[in-house]
């Protein structure tokens, strides 16, 4: 299956306006399966010769391929004329399917408000018209909504309703998202067993189908649950699958941050040479990608990890690289705390003319 497979997401003749500045996508470990979205895609056109119709069929098509590329204001747009065209030949069907994608884009966008607005109509227009894909998309695009507004007891209601419209159907795609986000949401409230439960049937199912994509962010979600729980040999059981998923798929960044948690894993489990393993592994996929932040960071976490096997000298040249970097990516804070952890490093090794030197933030080169 495709990366976008996995994706997600309303009768008002005056659609709800989106402001753009909400309008860039929002990463999150929801999983937001755009359910049958093979089928979705491709809306034939009507037979009639009717005129709204076909543009409204065109503008529905064009809003999901933007939606897709991540083009959320230009499918926005799209979806919102399409649904005043449908409103207008009381295509109830139609303006159902175009509510869930409104719904799609608004919860990519990070806009939630807007999200259950645009689900709520779908749901209610699906209900009318029996529906129970679209349904099933309405109650998954409604619950993911409400847990990112703290509203638990909601995401959850809607997300079993969904995960039972799901095994009705027998759509195991489905089941896969409504799992794993039912999982998400028991993680937010802290109970992290019956998380645990619901991902690791997700798990199942996921490997069953054999699709990666669903299996590594299972997987992540899996060991991040097992992390909360302070089991860290069980996480880091879960993120080594990952990062091999994520390598094969070549989802770098994906696996920069999988490594970054396998890292701070062996780190709490007291096995520091393995955790500077996956630092230096996180290190080389920042550098290929040029991502600045993530390479500061892995330094940061390299020179704590040096320090933590004695090995001083090392963690003062890992300390010195951060410190060059946050200067050129002009990260106060960041240099404040590797010249503390600089001055640190050079009193354990008895070198106090560097450490006043770092003191002064000025040290010889």
């Amino acid at each position: 299956m495709s990366k976008n497979g996995w994706n997600n997401r309303s009768k008002n003749t005056v659609p709800l306006q989106l402001p753009t500045t909400y309008l860039k996508p929002v990463k999150r470990n929801t999983i937001t399966h755009e359910f049958n979205s093979g089928s979705q895609v491709e809306i034939p056109l009507p037979q009639e010769s009717d005129e709204y119709l076909s543009e409204a069929s065109t503008l529905l098509r064009q809003g999901i391929q933007q939606q897709q590329a991540g083009e959320l204001v230009a499918a926005m747009k799209s979806l919102q004329q399409s649904l005043v065209l449908f409103q207008a030949v009381k295509d109830l069907q139609k303006q159902a399917q175009v509510l869930s994608f409104l719904g799609l884009v608004t919860y990519s966008a990070g806009d939630y408000k807007s999200a259950i607005s645009y689900s709520q109509k779908c749901m209610s227009l699906s209900e009318e018209t029996s529906d129970l894909t679209l349904q099933m998309q309405a109650l998954s695009h409604l619950g993911n909504a409400y847990r990112h507004l703290n509203e638990h007891n909601k995401a959850i209601d809607f997300l079993k309703k969904c995960l039972k419209i799901t095994q009705q159907l027998q759509d195991k795609r489905s089941q896969v998202a409504a799992l794993n986000n039912l999982g998400l949401v028991y993680k937010a409230l802290g109970k992290f067993t019956q998380a645990i439960e619901y991902q690791q049937q997700s798990l199942e199912i996921v490997r069953e189908l054999k699709d990666n994509w669903g299996e590594e962010q299972v997987l992540k979600n899996l060991g991040n649950a097992w992390y909360a729980l302070d089991n860290y040999s069980r996480a880091i059981a879960y993120y080594e699958q990952c990062v091999v998923l994520a390598r094969s798929l070549k989802n770098v960044r994906s696996a920069s941050q999988v490594l970054k948690n396998l890292g701070n894993a062996c780190y709490a489990l007291g096995d520091y040479i393995k955790a500077i393993k996956y630092y230096e592994e996180r290190l080389q996929l920042a550098r290929e990608i040029q991502d600045q932040r993530s390479e500061e960071q892995s330094l940061g976490s390299l020179g704590v990890a040096c320090e933590a096997l004695g090995d001083h000298h090392r963690a003062i040249t890992y300390y010195e690289e951060r410190l060059l970097l946050a200067r050129t990516i002009k990260d106060r804070r960041s240099e404040e705390q590797t010249l503390a952890s600089l001055r640190v490093a050079c009193y354990a090794l008895g070198d106090y003319a560097k450490a006043m030197q770092y003191q002064q933030g000025t040290p010889n080169s």
